[in-house]
């Protein structure tokens, strides 16, 4: 199910979670997959920020999978950039159903960077596992009903302690959604924004996951949630006489007695805030 991509795109020869692959046929399709620099930016300082423990604490050098990455490698290479400033020994491995791109990418690898042709097996051999497998503007293309699958696929591949970010954002990283997902299950969901600009914090809407973006309707709890925050968004209008991150301070404090937040003032400064999974959950 890995479409090799960080934009909606036309699928092409889809293949379901359901069937069966051959032992060397990667779970996945190949579709259109365009990216740019910097894209996935507010997911790294996520990742090297509240999340740099599962790193640290690995008593080998941690594996990192950027599954799907698309036509360019350029996020693969920045993630292992930023990760390596947390961990030096990190393992960032770009997985790829396109052999073209995987052939592409490999004149780029180096110490701790490389890259490989696979899908949502993970192909990483030598039975290793990996702490964390990222994968954006992956899952929105495929439907609702496939999402469960897919994440309980990739929970089996994962090291003790590892995490999947299954997430997506817009073309140029101004606005993003992700869910956290652990070997238990979803765990969290996080927005983060460009704060400069910005209308109202529910502009994140379109850019929910694949579980969440057909839930955004009245009686469902991201509906409740993204509501609730616009309303505190309109409520902190006066605090934008000092700029937008006051004003996203003031309103992500106004809701943190209503909503399980996750974090608070150092990320909610950078226009990121991360709420509990069962609390915005889809109701069925």
């Amino acid at each position: 199910m890995v479409t090799g991509a960080h934009d909606s795109a036309t699928r092409l020869a889809p293949v379901r979670l359901r069937d069966v692959p051959g032992p060397h046929r990667p779970v996945g399709s190949i579709t259109r997959g365009t990216t740019n620099p910097n894209r996935l930016r507010r997911c790294d300082r996520w990742l090297a920020g509240p999340q740099s423990g599962r790193l640290r604490r690995s008593t080998t050098p941690p594996i990192v999978v950027d599954l799907g990455y698309g036509a360019s490698p350029v996020t693969a290479v920045e993630l292992h950039e930023r990760l390596r400033r947390v961990r030096p020994d990190v393992q960032v491995v770009g997985i790829e159903i396109d052999p073209e791109r995987v052939a592409a990418a490999r004149p780029l690898e180096r110490a701790g960077l490389s890259f490989r042709r696979g899908g949502f097996e993970v192909p990483l051999g030598d039975g290793r596992r990996p702490t964390v497998v990222r994968a954006f503007n992956v899952l929105r293309q495929y439907d609702e009903a496939e999402v469960a699958g897919a994440w309980a696929q990739l929970r089996t591949r994962l090291a003790p302690g590892g995490l999947i970010v299954d997430g997506t954002c817009d073309e140029v990283g101004r606005r993003a959604a992700w869910v956290a997902v652990d070997e238990a299950g979803p765990v969290s969901l996080t927005i983060s924004l460009r704060l400069r600009g910005l209308g109202r914090p529910s502009d994140v809407a379109e850019r929910l996951p694949k579980a969440l973006i057909h839930r955004n309707v009245p009686g469902e709890p991201i509906h409740a949630f993204l509501t609730d925050l616009d309303d505190a968004w309109a409520r902190s209008a006066p605090h934008a006489g000092w700029g937008a991150r006051q004003r996203f301070l003031a309103a992500a404090a106004d809701i943190a007695g209503r909503w399980p937040l996750a974090d608070g003032p150092s990320r909610w400064r950078l226009g990121e805030m991360t709420v509990a999974w069962d609390a915005v959950a889809p109701v069925s």
